[in-house]
């Protein structure tokens, strides 16, 4: 298996972790009876589960372009040293991404998104040709 589908697994478990922890989180502060009922009514999360929730949307986003990225490196066979460190660049980026926007830490949300950008862009030149 090549480097980025070995990253793209490790971003599948990324994303079930990341559905639980926020899923938690939301469940703790909205209330148990809230999270298992028919969420009909409203209640507005803490912030830290307001930041999981919106962390976890922001994945799902970005998600895709890896998916793909890593996928069509692998048809074309143009992986490479510096797409395979794209992928593990994009990978512990957005691991970072859930901890550091969690906590509120200032810049911290941007620095691992923007940092997570430029690991897909390292995967991009060798498929333009």
């Amino acid at each position: 298996m090549t480097p980025e589908l070995t990253y793209l697994t490790y971003a599948v478990i990324l994303l079930i972790v990341h559905m639980f922890v926020q899923a938690t989180f939301s469940a703790l502060t909205k209330g148990i009876g809230w999270a298992i009922g028919t969420q009909d009514e409203a209640r507005d999360p803490s912030p830290v589960a307001g930041r999981l929730e919106r962390g976890l949307r922001n994945y799902v986003y970005n998600l895709p372009a890896f998916v793909a990225l890593a996928l069509m490196l692998k048809v074309t066979d143009l992986g490479s040293e510096t797409t395979a460190l794209g992928a593990a660049i994009w990978f512990w980026a957005r691991v970072a991404y859930v901890p550091v926007f969690a906590s509120g830490i200032p810049f911290g949300r941007s620095i691992a998104w923007f940092t997570s950008l430029a690991g897909l862009a390292l995967m991009i030149p060798p498929l333009l040709g």
